[in-house]
Order: structure tokens, then C-alpha cells, then sequence
């Protein structure tokens, strides 16, 4: 009992979700013992009409160590709830659900708040023993209750998106894997044979100082809420949305071509336009796009980002600017880091 408790002393000093999720299987698998086949982590993702099943992290005895799948797949790929109807009925019912054929599986429900529900998937050799399933479902409770306290911190309390804080750690950990060894190249391309690109887009509600002044900032603040649904459904399950304050919002996509970022974006500027918000009408957003840079910084990307809507404001407002499109045009100059950086020392 001592050890377990230390565990989970440790598991609780978790900072980050992939490691928290990473941790609790870990953690599962030591309690179950030889017994154990797999456990695994699902979650739903997409919109309510077309939700598919992500396994977010499965474990079993050919693998070394837990791992997070962070393999981007696209949704149309992934099986439907349906096709784990048992699944879907542990997290439907919020119950514990024990299968017994080929395989004892027994299923517990995942909740937290802005995560949505999911399923913990335990697969062993025999039946859990009563007091096992108990265990294992307290456990839950814990990971439940501390992924509140993480949802705490990282996410604006307005609309439910991550707010600034956490995105130098995200974008650190999101970007680390497409990394090249290619040197940096000012007009952001993609290199043939990289592999899938990282793309960071600032974007500003145009006007918005108008509507707090002519409908007051109740009015203000639901058209921040409903553009943060608008961009939950214009991008996809896997890119990081963040809300910087105010009316500027930031998205990191991943893309395996250049114009599939821009598409994301055209897309999400079509939607806000197209769509009627309460006594305000139609309200257009502006978006500056940047690709990520080998070893680039966060603080890097974003200043070419902000410079590329900084442009859009100035020209007209309601589209998307590509940094590198504007450099080569040479309607934006391409800062010179190291002289910058030898300056200001």
C-alpha cells in the first residue's frame, strides 16, 4: 500500500496530459500484474454528427513502455462509435462494463470537464477480481479530479479553449518531432521529403472594439464564445486552438502540404463570414500564417505570424496572409535574427 500510494503521489505531480495519461497505464498495469493482455485510453473526437474513436495511448506486453499516439490521422480514417458498440455504452451510461468471450475485458468510463468522455479499456487473462474493479475505478476518480485542476490552468475561462500560458510548452512539444537537420530558409517552404510541416496562424476578429461599443461587452463576449465554436468545428480534432486574450486567437495545424494549411484556414474565414451572429450580424477575422522553422522559437514564429496580420488588418482585413508569400512579393522584410540579437545585446 505504501508504494501504490507514492505512485500516485507521482502521478498527481504531473504537469503535462500526455504524461498524466502515460502514468496512469503505467501505473494500471503494475497493479494488474501478469494477468494483464492490454490497457488502453479512447476517446471520442470530431463533431457529435460524425464522432470516430481515438486510442489515445494502448499498452501491451510486446511493448517496452507506454506511448502516446501521436501519429496525426485524419478523422474520416478512424471507426465510428458504432463499430465499439461497448465502448459507446460504457460511455453513455457512465458505468462499468464487464465483457467475458475470447478476452475478459472490462471497460470504465473517462470524464473531465473539457476533454469530453472516453473509455478506459482493460484487457487481462481472467476476470478482475471485485476488489481490482474497485481499485482501478478510484484511481479514475483521482485522474478525473486532477485533470480538472489542469483544465484549471490551462484553459480561458470564457471559451473553453487553452489559453496563453501553455502555449510555449505545446508548441515545444508539437513541433519537436518534425524537426529537420535542414538550416532555416526565409521563405518558410516545405522541404520535399520532410514529412508533415507544423503552421502557427495568429487571428483577429476584425473590429471587434465596435461591437463592444455599440452592443456592450455581454453581447462582446458571446461573439467570442460562439467564434470559439466556429473554430472547434472549422479545424481539426488534433490542432491546438488557443485563445491569447481579447479578440486574437492562435491555431498550430499540422499539414503534410503548404496549401492544406492555407485551405484550413480559408475555411475557418468562410465560416465566420457565412455565419449570423445575435443582433451583431456577420463579423470577419483576419489571420497572419507562418510555417514553422527548424529549432524555431515560439516567440520567433509568432512575430512573423503577427507581422502577416498585421499586413491582412492593413489591407483590407477579412483574408488570409502567408508570411512567405509576403516576403517573397516583398510586401514584408524578412527579419535578420542574429543582427537583431547582436543589436539588443
Amino acid at each position: 500500500m505504501p508504494i501504490l500510494v507514492d505512485r500516485i503521489a507521482d502521478l498527481i505531480g504531473l504537469r503535462d496530459r500526455d504524461e498524466l495519461d502515460v502514468a496512469l497505464v503505467r501505473l494500471t498495469w503494475e497493479l494488474l500484474g501478469t494477468g494483464a493482455k492490454a490497457v488502453a485510453i479512447l476517446r471520442p473526437v470530431g463533431e457529435e454528427a460524425d464522432m470516430r474513436w481515438l486510442t489515445r495511448i494502448r499498452f501491451t506486453a510486446d511493448q517496452v513502455v507506454p506511448a502516446i499516439n501521436l501519429t496525426v490521422t485524419a478523422q474520416e480514417d478512424l471507426p465510428k462509435l458504432a463499430e465499439y458498440p461497448e465502448h459507446h455504452a460504457t460511455m453513455i451510461s457512465g458505468q462499468v462494463r464487464r465483457y467475458h468471450g475470447s478476452k475478459a475485458l472490462t471497460l470504465f468510463p473517462l470524464s473531465a470537464e473539457h476533454e469530453g468522455l472516453g473509455v478506459f479499456e482493460v484487457e487481462t487473462e481472467l476476470s478482475l477480481p471485485a476488489e481490482t474493479e474497485r481499485l482501478l475505478a478510484s484511481l479514475l476518480r483521482i485522474y478525473h479530479n486532477f485533470q480538472g485542476l489542469l483544465d484549471y490552468g490551462e484553459r480561458d475561462t470564457l471559451t473553453n479553449l487553452l489559453n496563453r500560458k501553455t502555449f510555449d510548452g505545446v508548441f515545444l512539444k508539437t513541433t519537436l518531432g518534425a524537426r529537420a537537420p535542414e538550416p532555416p530558409t526565409l521563405d518558410d517552404r516545405r522541404h520535399a521529403g520532410s514529412g508533415p510541416r507544423h503552421w502557427l496562424g495568429v487571428i483577429d476578429i476584425d473590429h471587434f472594439k465596435r461591437v463592444n461599443d455599440t452592443y456592450g461587452h455581454l453581447i462582446g463576449d458571446e461573439v467570442l464564445i460562439l467564434m470559439a465554436r466556429l473554430m472547434r468545428s472549422s479545424f481539426r480534432f488534433h490542432d491546438h486552438i488557443y485563445r491569447f486574450g481579447g479578440e486574437e486567437f492562435a491555431v498550430l495545424v499540422q499539414c503534410e502540404q503548404e496549401g492544406d494549411a492555407m485551405a484550413a484556414f480559408e475555411r475557418f474565414r468562410l465560416n465566420a463570414q457565412a455565419h449570423a451572429f445575435p443582433q451583431v450580424g456577420n463579423i470577419t477575422v483576419s489571420t497572419g500564417l507562418t510555417a514553422l522553422r527548424p529549432d524555431d522559437t515560439p516567440s520567433e514564429a509568432f512575430e512573423r505570424a503577427d507581422k502577416a496580420l498585421y499586413h491582412a488588418k492593413g489591407h483590407g482585413r477579412n483574408q488570409v496572409c502567408d508570411h512567405a508569400d509576403l516576403v517573397t512579393t516583398g510586401e514584408v522584410v524578412e527579419a535578420d535574427t542574429i543582427n537583431a540579437e547582436a543589436e539588443f545585446f
